[in-house]
């Protein structure tokens, strides 16, 4: 990953710069054949600045948000389509109606992640900023707090239980003193709110999920006032003193339920890959960072990011962590239908060989201890893996893997479909789209 200095950002070129104009384009061309079987839209989200920032306070974390989709259906890529969430920035700069709905804490972006959830759409975002609802073709609709049922904000990372259909939370908001366990029926509505105190203000980007348990992460990333007070778009500052701890916080239990877990060593974590129950203990793959924002920011070589196994006992109190991978790799996904569960195979996004921009694809057999690696090409690079099952009843790797990928060849980008059990063999298709789609964050496919 890059960083910044006070004349550019690295956040603001090459294909981590914003595009600006809202497309549409129809009867894509593909290479290869789209499996019958995919019928839905391949949604992705990131920052794209909706104005010019100052290079030299812009952080990636706080872009504007626009959002992608690709439409397959009938074995074709019937569309694609760009629009930024429309923010209260983006309304300010492009004009148009102003976005309705209830308001929680300062920002109005979202810009992190994109869910669906009781027949609607939701970009999402961290850090006490609300959920902002799309339709089906990507216009904003408005601010939403499900219904008066959000107490407060949500999240970048909501874990869907696959038996259930609920989606479980955990969000985090500079003024609380604690976090917040939240539970999202398949209704739109929160059913079920558990705040659980912690000592400082940490980051908390994701969390894990078990069948019985939530997986809390409270790591040495912590709110920064000095920060805030000097105007730092992000105000979280690497603080190793603080220590490095997981909490198991049963998920019908009361916070003082909570058994932490400490740490040897503090790092910090954006994605865990899964987690799981093993008898008392839970089972966790996360990709982990020695240290994050010592200066504020993501910076260049700052810290590479290997797969480990980390192995939470509440009756010892400690976490064990086993390496699986000394790769700089991020993004990780696996078949959403073992979420929670014990499962076998995980893709990341690897890092190119100068340990900068990710490219490569892994698939990892977390059974058998070996990878596969999908190599893009020159001048090619993945983002995010999504798996898609073949059908409902498909083997947990009987699927596609999907992903946005950047051709600098084109200067755009294409979206490839990879056989899950075939993962180094080439793309069973390739869709190319007529414009880029920046460096971003997270998406998802949701299905017609």
């Amino acid at each position: 990953m890059r960083g910044v200095d006070v004349t550019t950002s690295a956040f603001l070129t090459g294909n981590y710069g914003p595009v600006r104009e809202e497309v549409d384009a129809v009867a894509l061309p593909v290479t290869g054949a789209i499996p019958e079987g995919i019928e839905g839209r391949l949604l992705r989200i990131g920052p794209n600045p909706v104005t010019d920032p100052d290079p030299a306070t812009y952080h990636w974390f706080s872009g504007t948000g626009m959002v992608h989709g690709l439409w397959l259906r009938g074995g074709q890529a019937i569309r694609y389509r760009n629009r930024y969430v429309r923010s209260d920035d983006v309304v300010e700069t492009l004009g148009g109606p102003a976005t309705p709905g209830p308001r929680h804490g300062e920002g109005t972006i979202a810009n992190t992640n994109v869910v669906a959830q009781a027949g609607k759409l939701f970009a999402i975002v961290e850090a006490g900023g609300l959920p902002i609802e799309l339709s089906a073709d990507l216009a904003t609709v408005a601010r939403s707090d499900f219904d008066g049922t959000l107490p407060g904000g949500f999240v970048a990372h909501p874990k869907r239980d696959p038996i259930t259909g609920e989606l479980h939370a955990v969000a985090y908001y500079w003024e609380w003193d604690h976090l917040q366990y939240q539970v999202l029926g398949v209704d739109g509505r929160v059913r079920r709110t558990v705040d659980v105190p912690v000592p400082g203000g940490p980051m908390v980007h994701d969390m894990g999920l078990t069948e019985s348990r939530v997986v809390l992460l409270d790591l040495p990333v912590i709110f920064d006032l000095g920060l805030a007070m000097g105007g730092a778009a992000l105000p979280y500052q690497w603080t190793p003193e603080y220590g490095a701890r997981v909490g198991l916080l049963p998920r019908d239990g009361d916070a003082d339920a909570t058994v932490w877990c400490e740490l040897d060593d503090p790092c910090y974590v954006f994605h865990p890959l899964n987690a799981y129950d093993d008898g008392d203990k839970v089972v966790m793959d996360v990709a982990v960072y020695p240290e994050m924002f010592v200066h504020g920011e993501i910076r260049e070589h700052e810290a590479p990011s290997p797969l480990e196994r980390w192995t939470i006992d509440p009756r010892s109190g400690r976490v064990d962590r086993t390496l699986i991978d000394a790769r700089t790799q991020e993004f990780p996904r696996h078949d959403e239908r073992r979420v929670g569960r014990e499962y076998r195979y995980g893709y990341c996004v690897l890092a190119g060989d100068d340990g900068e921009d990710f490219g490569n694809l892994v698939k990892h057999d977390l059974v058998a201890g070996t990878s596969v690696v999908h190599e893009m090409g020159d001048g090619r690079h993945a983002q995010e893996p999504v798996f898609v099952p073949a059908h409902a009843d498909a083997a947990e790797d009987e699927g596609w893997v999907m992903a946005y990928v950047h051709d600098e060849r084109r200067n755009a980008a294409d979206v490839v479909i990879l056989d899950a059990q075939d993962f180094a063999a080439p793309p069973v298709a390739t869709v190319q789209l007529p414009v880029r789609v920046p460096y971003g964050f997270h998406g998802n496919f949701v299905a017609d």
